[in-house]
């Protein structure tokens, strides 16, 4: 398991064995999951997926043989049975408890005059739930929701005895309870939080554009170290699924770099040999310039090299990349099949910086890959819902890639065509460890092209700007075009009358 970035448990006798919730990327943030035998807190507005988590928490100890129950004082058993339906799962190990209140309560001869209402229901309620506990005897209970008994409670002093009470109902019984709150009355509860032994947060961010963002937060796990802070995570068929924040000081350094060619000896020279494996390479320039068609020779290389690579491409559909690719003489097909290269074309609008960062890892870890590309920065910077964060997550996912020995690639489009006020969205030129620079330029009537290694910490490089070109052959790297000045401006200016090589 990763390393946590809370303060961790206090010491003495060996730590209980903690209970799975179920929820893939959750136990991860829980440091393993939950204490046995307490009482935690799961908190959200509706549509969060309070519900969902709930369920695979009591799946999870029914899968294990244990005796589970769901209490629900708002929803309906056939409602709870609808929500399981939609994720595939079976409820016949959960046994669901319904404290609705009956039709006839409705009826004029039923409501009460003499006491208030709380005073009678929420005392029938408590009893029925604890008569159920005691005859099922579950190890995992839910309540489903707080909302319900706040209301039947009256008041915030019964309200808090009453919690009291059943946690000092639960001590000793070997169960583990999961109170929902879906904070209807009250944003935050602290009335509850002071008593729960964990809170979980989730929570819902809506954009100006594209689907809803959710994430979820740990505020507090008494005596257990957790990963805090903000996590994506999201709802599909099958539960909900928890993408854990990227620390990158938690994965070990390689010890020893190798460079990785291009398959392309005049790039190679550029480069002083190849990129190393375990840096980072900017491909900055003006949008045609030929970026993208660099990033992938190198993926193409090691996909021929028998290494794997990965394409992460936000600005073009993957059967464009292809046709493209086939122009130049790389044919990505075979490699696909093999699953040597795997293509994903990412939708900002649809997916979470989370959850990308989620599938880079599962990449690196379970595949193995070598090579990952992520064709743009600008498209990556769309799909981060607040881009002064961008930064400082690309800085922990380019660590956490450098340190797993993997060479990364990063396109950035910057605005304009040809000149020297180009600009690009995102400055990441500083935490790139080579960057690559793109240039159109004008000669004899023509827009001509031309490439230059500006940095590069893994050794020495050409500081050369040579010609460039794409075509029917493949990429071309042309000889340094030395008898020119102010190239980069877009406009050179010969010297001597000098003419630019073809």
């Amino acid at each position: 398991m990763d390393k946590t970035t809370s303060s961790p448990a206090a010491g003495g006798d060996a730590a209980p064995r903690l209970l799975k919730m179920g929820v893939p990327g959750l136990d991860d943030v829980l440091g393993g999951g939950l204490a046995p035998q307490r009482l935690y807190l799961l908190e959200g507005a509706p549509g969060a997926g309070k519900t969902t988590v709930a369920i695979q928490f009591l799946l999870e100890g029914a899968a294990r043989g244990e005796p589970v129950l769901y209490v629900t004082l708002s929803e309906t058993a056939t409602e709870l049975q609808g929500v399981a339906a939609s994720h595939g799962w079976d409820m016949a190990g959960v046994e669901v408890r319904e404290m609705l209140p009956s039709h006839a309560t409705l009826e004029p001869d039923e409501q009460y005059t003499l006491f208030h209402p709380s005073e009678v229901e929420l005392g029938e309620t408590t009893l029925r739930i604890l008569a159920d506990v005691d005859k099922i005897k579950p190890s995992r209970v839910v309540f489903d929701s707080l909302s319900e008994l706040r209301l039947l409670a009256g008041g915030s002093l019964r309200y808090r005895r009453q919690i009291l009470a059943l946690k000092q109902f639960f001590t000793g019984r070997q169960c583990t309870v999961l109170l929902l709150d879906d904070l209807t009355a009250t944003d935050q509860d602290l009335q509850v939080q002071s008593i729960a032994h964990a809170v979980i947060r989730l929570e819902q961010v809506h954009p100006d554009y594209g689907a809803a963002r959710r994430r979820l937060l740990v505020s507090k796990y008494r005596g257990q170290a957790f990963r805090g802070g903000y996590h994506d995570y999201r709802i599909v068929r099958g539960g909900l699924r928890v993408f854990p924040r990227l620390v990158a000081s938690e994965h070990t350094p390689p010890l020893t770099q190798t460079r990785i060619p291009s398959g392309l000896a005049p790039l190679d020279m550029l480069l002083g040999g190849g990129i190393e494996k375990g840096t980072s390479t900017l491909f900055v320039g003006a949008p045609g310039t030929g970026k993208s068609s660099i990033a992938a020779q190198f993926a193409y290389a090691a996909a021929q090299r028998g290494e794997r690579a990965a394409l992460f491409i936000f600005d073009e559909s993957i059967s464009t990349l292809r046709t493209r690719c086939e122009g130049l003489g790389m044919d990505l097909a075979p490699f696909i099949e093999s699953e040597q290269m795997h293509l994903r074309q990412v939708d900002p609008a649809e997916l979470s910086p989370g959850e990308l960062v989620h599938e880079i890892r599962h990449q690196v870890s379970e595949r193995q890959v070598a090579v990952v590309i992520i064709d743009s920065l600008n498209g990556y910077l769309n799909a981060m819902p607040d881009e002064r964060f961008l930064i400082a997550q690309l800085h922990e996912l380019l660590t956490y890639l450098g340190q797993c020995g993997v060479a990364t690639m990063l396109v950035g489009a910057q605005h304009g065509l040809i000149g020297t006020q180009m600009q690009t969205p995102v400055d990441a030129s500083y935490l790139a460890d080579s960057v690559v620079m793109l240039r159109y330029y004008e000669d004899e009537g023509e827009v001509r092209q031309a490439i230059s290694v500006l940095k590069k910490r893994g050794g020495a490089h050409e500081r050369t700007i040579r010609a460039f070109s794409l075509g029917q052959e493949g990429i071309q790297i042309g000889e340094p075009l030395r008898n020119f000045r102010g190239i980069l401006t877009g406009v050179p200016i010969p010297i001597d009358g000098a003419r630019s090589p073809s």
